[in-house]
């Protein structure tokens, strides 16, 4: 007896995700070297990157607006200054 089934998968598998827009404040100590605690400082002292409270206590930080702190705290140094 034959197999009719076919090996493809579901299409749910084989739609590509989309790109993840946010993070948790752990995700961002990885990726962008940033301990947690000092992102949990900086939430504190309302300094740092925007983030947004789901629910009472869940964090999360939009990539673009992370990125966009970030891009707003260059160190210049002697190389980078145009003459």
């Amino acid at each position: 007896m034959k197999n009719t089934q076919s090996n493809t998968a579901p299409a749910a598998k084989m739609l590509k995700q989309p790109a993840k827009k946010a993070m948790t404040p752990k995700q961002a100590a990885q990726i962008y070297g940033v301990s947690e605690a000092a992102l949990a400082n900086m939430r504190y002292q309302k300094t740092g990157p925007k983030y947004f409270k789901v629910g009472k206590r869940k964090v999360i930080y939009f990539i673009d607006d992370f990125e966009a702190w970030l891009r707003k705290r260059p160190v210049l140094t002697i190389d980078s200054i145009p003459e």
